[in-house]
């Protein structure tokens, strides 16, 4: 028995003579999150429309587990997959219970069912106390949550989160963390875009990274670190006053003032010989620190330092 969910295979969507996506290819297993990350105009939220059916690509196709394709069977595909999407979708003037059984009614379930789900989910985004209250009267991050648990009143096999922190404070980022790795610990199968990479180190299982429509990297965190031409980095604050020419030379060398970044495969293994290539240079060191590569390094080093607008 495969754990396989969701399988995407060569999707294409353009806009006249703008190519938004160009051939992603993605997979998706129960209990995975898949961290979805690229640039602004990337094609991440093409894609994520044409995962959920809401963007009909022009090439390719979307298959769930037990072969159901939106071609084949549009409501049952749907009734799988569940869209937390980037703006926040909720009727300000509806209590939160009576958005969510809105939701549950779209969706067919029979009152009963609505009102079981909807307990549910309230108390797993930790809104179960407001449940009579208006998103109106809601802060910012407990809109965000009322919208995930929207997506949440069909209990869907694949919730795909489309930058679903945008512009919430720390405790209900942490409130969002905690919901989706315990929808991740249900066996649930995730899809997560977002622009904070340590949102992405922290619950990603598996990325993909796209840049301008195309899948540049995919696989593990260690896999894309191991795509970096070194994975560590050396601080080194200098001693006293040193000309640039008396580090010409030295590979991977950064200089700010008086420190230096040094790109290294492996601190332990090659910093004494870059102090001895120092000390014969005259260099002189107060301190030293170190740090692993970041995966927002890894995005850099992918997709480039030039803004995207």
């Amino acid at each position: 028995m495969t754990d396989e969910v969701l399988v995407a295979r060569g999707l294409r969507k353009a806009y006249g003579a703008r190519v938004a996506v160009q051939d992603v290819s993605l997979t998706l297993r129960r209990g995975e999150v898949l961290g979805l990350l690229g640039p602004n105009g990337a094609g991440k939220s093409t894609t994520v429309g044409m995962l959920c059916g809401l963007t009909r690509p022009d090439a390719g196709e979307v298959t769930l587990s037990g072969g159901v394709t939106l071609a084949a069977d549009e409501a049952a595909y749907k009734r799988r997959i569940g869209l937390v999407p980037q703006d926040i979708a909720l009727y300000e003037d509806l209590p939160a219970r009576m958005n969510l059984s809105l939701c549950g009614a779209l969706y067919g379930l029979p009152a009963e069912v609505i009102r079981r789900r909807a307990e549910t989910v309230l108390a797993a985004v930790g809104l179960a106390d407001r449940a009579g209250d208006k998103p109106a009267t809601f802060s910012g991050g407990m809109k965000r949550r009322l919208n995930i648990a929207c997506a949440l009143m069909h209990d869907p096999d694949v919730l795909l989160l489309d930058e679903p922190t945008a512009g919430v404070d720390p405790q209900s980022r942490n409130a969002i963390f905690d919901t989706l790795e315990a929808l991740k610990a249900q066996g649930k199968a995730l899809v997560y875009t977002t622009h904070y990479m340590e949102e992405a180190e922290r619950l990603a299982d598996h990325l993909t990274i796209v840049d301008h429509g195309r899948v540049v990297a995919s696989g593990t965190q260690a896999q894309l670190f191991a795509q970096l031409p070194a994975a560590q980095t050396l601080r080194v604050e200098l001693d006293g006053e040193v000309a640039d020419a008396a580090l010409a030379g030295l590979p991977g060398v950064t200089r700010t003032g008086q420190r230096l970044d040094v790109q290294l495969a492996d601190v332990g293994r090659d910093t004494a010989a870059l102090l001895a290539a120092l000390a014969t240079r005259g260099v002189k060191v107060r301190g030293l620190a170190s740090a692993r590569a970041t995966l927002e390094d890894v995005f850099l080093q992918l997709t480039g330092r030039a803004l995207r607008d």
